[in-house]
This record gives structure tokens, C-alpha cells and sequence, in this order.
């Protein structure tokens, strides 16, 4: 459930809203009771001072008997507990309630009148929590008739003010609050909610429905655009790449199936060429054998020797080219088995700079790998490197350095042997390096463009990597890896050459 994006979002705004709007009302009930506790002391302070007047009227006048009938009066009031004067000392003087005179009065009531406050609120059984206050009478010039002068305090006017109403108030004032949060929680969290489906989620899931479709190959969806917001920019953007791809899938479908032309062509052109060239190796042998009879048969220093060498070569070059093409059709199985790569690279190039033109040209050789026995076939490698060698001489015609180093790599836990060739030639431009693995395609006025693709072709018989890279004006380095010889290749080269 939560995994939704829509539904979190919900839980975590109505949890927000519903706690701001909680602390909102609690801190706003008790506000509200603080005034509702205001309001009922400011009504006590006005009725005590209403008493407070009307006694000391009466007391004027002379008529010390109407004191009780003044707090009786006042008593009567619904929100009172009970009206009195008590003596400094404790004992109830007059009162409300005449049971009261006499008696001392209560404690919480005496504590008030010593304390610095004037008012308190406790609870009073059976009346439950009042408001009490208190103020001192103090002894005037007309009281000093009847008190004498020497008591400065000649009682205290005490109001006990019932907090049951008061309570009721607050009660109901925080039902109201309470209900009034629930029920805009319940309207804000709708609304929130109706709002995230229809502008959120909706779009959202349509969107979803959309690249699924997308997902198993139809192209020509669209979805309307309902608004300028995030959500309808993330609509045309979908639209915007859902129309290129598939304007890519319809250019690559042509492009692959002119490729599938185009190999259909080659594969065609292929046994053809393999068929011509059995048809002319056969003849070229006949054409080189009579060549070289005939040259064997010259007398020294007849100028003829000279044309017909250079036919004989041509003769040669053109065998070649056969065997390249015949290969390149069908190439022959390695023979595997373990043998020192080093000692191969060595011999290679060893022969390879019989080359006119290599003695401008520096070969540093930092065969240095701590393994050097590789699973392949000594034969194929030699031509591989001697392809590769010859290239790079070639590029190198004006002098330059040939760097030849090897390491021991790991990949997907097979150890592989890495032979790195570097020359210092012009390099290549990034359009030629794309194309050098393709066949027949050269840059060279008498190649076949056959050399690297037959290289590459076979590396990967040894189930290694052949790798290139070039910067123009930087120079090329071929790598070959082939697989380090194991435990198990040992064996089976012991056993071939046992059998």
C-alpha cells in the first residue's frame, strides 16, 4: 500500500494536517480557559467590591445588624458558594449562611487571606471547585466608633465563587473545538486526497499504462497534454521521446535490413570468390612453376631475369590474396595447445624485420608478464602478430618506435595473457578505426583488406580479445590477450603430444 508515491504523500499531509490542527486546539482550549477563568475572577473582584461598598454603607449608617442581611442577600446568587466576614483570626463574623458565625473558617480560605494573593481556586465539597477571594477591611476613622483604633484589619470579606458553570463552558467549548478539528481534518484530508487522484495519480498511472505500451514495442502511442504544470511538461516530454524512438526504431529497421541485404550479398560474393579462387590457385600454381622453370633457364645477366621476377612476385602476391580470401571463408580449427607466447612474439618479429624500411625504426621489447604460457596455436598466432607487425612498419615508414610489452590481466576469473603493440605512426581518425575489422575494406593502394579481420577472427578462435586503439597523430596499439594455460591444459597438451 505504501509503496504508492500517491499514498505517502496523502498519509504524510493528512498526518501534518492532523497535527498541526491538533496543537491548534490545544493550545486554543487553553486559551479559551484561561479567559473563561479571567471572566469569572473579574465577575468575583466586581461582586466582592459590590459587597465590599454596601457594608461599609451600612456600617457608616450605624446599622451593624443589616451587615447579614446584605451577605444573605448576595448569597442568594446561583453562582456563589457562600459570602463572609471572618475575624484576623480565623473565626467567621458574619455570613451567608448563619450556621456558619462562629465557627472558624476553612483553611484554604484562611491560607488565601495570608498568602500575597487574593485569590485562589480549590475544591470545596460538596460544592466541587470555586474561585475564592478575599479583602481585608480595614479600620477607617467612622469605624473606630465601634472597633476602637488600635486593630488596623477588622475582618475579611471573603466571596467563594462556584466553577461548576465555569467548567460546563469549557467542557462544551472544547467539544466544540474537538469537533470542528475532526470534521476539517476529515474535510482537508478529502479534499487533499480528491485532489492528489485527479492531478497526481490519474495522470500518473496514465503515464505508467503509457510506457508499459511503450515497453512492448507500440510506437505510436501519445498522450494528451491536460495542463502547463510538472506533470503535463513530463507528458511532453514522454510524447517528444516516445516520437524519436520511434523515428530511430523505423531508421533502424531499414538500416538493418539493408545490412541483412548487404550480407546476403556478401555471403553470396563469398562463395563466389572462394569458388574462383579454387578455379585460379591451380592455374597460378601451373603459371609460377613454368616462370621459375623458364628464369632457372636464362643465362646470367639476361635483362629478361628482372621481368620475370617481378612477375613471379605478383604471381605470389596474387596466391596470397586467395589463400586470404579462402581463409577468411573458412578458417581453419587452431591446433591448441600450451606454448610460450613470448618465444612466439620474439621469432615473429624477428622475421618480420626482414622488412625493407624497419632499420629506421627503434623496437623496444619489454616482455616482462610473470606467465607467458598461453593455450593456442603457435602457427595462427605467428600470422596474427605478423600482421600486425608488418602494419605497423608500414605506418611507420619514416622512422619511428615500435613498443612491444606484455602483462598478466584477469577477467571473469580466467587469467588471460596481454601482448600490447604500440607504434608511433600518424594514427588513425576515428571514422577509418570504426572500420578496420571490416572485411575488404583498406587504406592501402595494394591491400585486401582482409589482414585484421582474419586476426580478429583468430583471437576470438582462442576465445580471447583483440583490441585496437588510435589517436590521429598519436600513434596505434593493438592488444591481444589469449588465455593463460592451466592445469587442465597442461594435461591435454601432454596427452597430444603422447599420442
Amino acid at each position: 500500500m505504501f509503496k504508492s508515491l500517491t499514498t505517502r504523500i496523502i498519509v504524510t499531509t493528512i498526518s501534518l494536517l492532523a497535527g498541526g490542527i491538533y496543537l491548534y486546539t490545544f493550545f486554543n482550549m487553553r486559551h479559551q480557559q484561561s479567559l473563561l477563568i479571567e471572566s469569572a475572577r473579574e465577575s468575583t473582584e466586581l461582586l466582592l467590591h459590590t459587597v465590599e461598598n454596601s457594608i461599609y454603607n451600612t456600617m457608616h449608617l450605624g446599622n451593624v445588624q443589616d451587615v447579614g442581611s446584605i451577605l444573605a442577600m448576595v448569597g442568594q446568587h446561583n453562582q456563589l458558594v457562600g459570602v463572609r466576614i471572618f475575624h484576623p483570626h480565623g473565626m467567621i463574623l458574619r455570613s451567608s449562611n448563619p450556621s456558619e458565625v462562629g465557627r472558624t473558617v476553612d483553611k484554604s480560605d484562611y491560607q488565601l487571606y495570608q498568602s500575597a494573593k487574593n485569590y485562589g481556586m480549590f475544591n470545596l465539597p460538596p460544592h466541587g471547585e470555586v474561585l475564592s477571594m478575599v479583602k481585608p477591611i480595614y479600620n477607617e476613622a467612622p469605624c473606630h466608633t465601634c472597633h476602637g483604633s488600635k486593630a488596623r484589619v477588622i475582618g475579611i470579606l471573603n466571596v467563594n465563587y462556584s466553577l461548576n458553570r465555569t467548567r460546563f463552558q469549557m467542557l462544551e467549548a472544547s467539544r466544540i473545538f474537538i469537533a470542528s478539528s475532526i470534521a476539517i481534518t476529515v474535510f482537508l484530508a478529502l479534499t487533499i486526497s480528491l485532489i492528489l487522484f485527479r492531478f497526481v495519480k490519474r495522470p500518473l498511472d496514465s503515464i505508467i499504462d503509457s510506457m508499459s505500451k511503450v515497453e512492448n514495442g507500440e510506437l505510436d502511442v501519445r498522450m494528451k497534454v491536460t495542463g502547463r504544470d510538472e506533470i503535463g511538461r513530463l507528458i511532453v516530454s514522454f510524447n517528444s521521446m516516445v516520437e524519436r524512438l520511434d523515428v530511430a526504431k523505423t531508421e533502424l529497421e531499414q538500416y538493418h535490413f539493408q545490412q541483412l541485404e548487404r550480407a546476403d550479398r556478401l555471403a553470396s560474393i563469398g562463395e563466389m570468390a572462394a569458388g574462383i579462387a579454387h578455379e585460379i590457385k591451380n592455374p597460378l600454381a601451373g603459371i609460377s612453376a613454368a616462370i621459375t622453370i623458364i628464369k632457372e633457364d636464362l643465362p646470367p645477366g639476361d635483362p629478361r631475369e628482372d621481368i620475370l621476377g617481378e612477375v613471379l612476385q605478383q604471381v605470389q602476391r596474387l596466391d596470397k590474396t586467395l589463400n586470404d580470401l579462402l581463409f577468411f571463408g573458412k578458417p581453419s580449427l587452431p591446433e591448441l595447445a600450451c606454448i610460450d607466447i613470448h618465444d612466439v612474439v620474439e621469432k615473429t618479429l624477428k622475421f618480420a624485420s626482414q622488412h625493407r624500411g624497419v632499420a629506421s625504426i627503434e623496437r623496444r621489447i619489454r616482455l616482462d608478464a610473470p606467465c607467458s604460457t598461453v593455450y593456442a596455436d603457435a602457427k595462427q598466432m605467428q600470422q596474427v602478430f605478423l600482421n600486425i607487425f608488418l602494419n605497423a612498419f608500414q605506418a611507420m615508414a619514416g622512422g619511428g618506435t615500435l613498443t612491444i610489452t606484455s602483462s598478466l590481466v584477469t577477467r571473469d576469473g580466467q587469467e588471460y595473457v596481454r601482448i600490447d603493440i604500440a607504434d608511433s605512426g600518424p594514427g588513425m581518425p576515428p571514422q577509418i578505426l570504426e572500420k578496420i575489422f571490416t572485411p575488404f575494406f583498406t587504406t592501402k593502394a595494394q591491400g585486401t583488406g582482409l589482414g585484421l579481420p582474419i586476426c580478429s577472427k583468430l583471437v576470438h578462435l582462442h576465445k580471447g580479445e583483440f583490441r585496437v586503439t588510435s589517436q590521429e597523430g598519436q600513434g596505434t596499439v593493438f592488444s591481444v590477450e589469449l588465455p593463460a594455460c592451466g592445469p587442465e591444459h597442461f594435461e591435454e597438451t601432454r596427452e597430444h603430444h603422447e599420442a
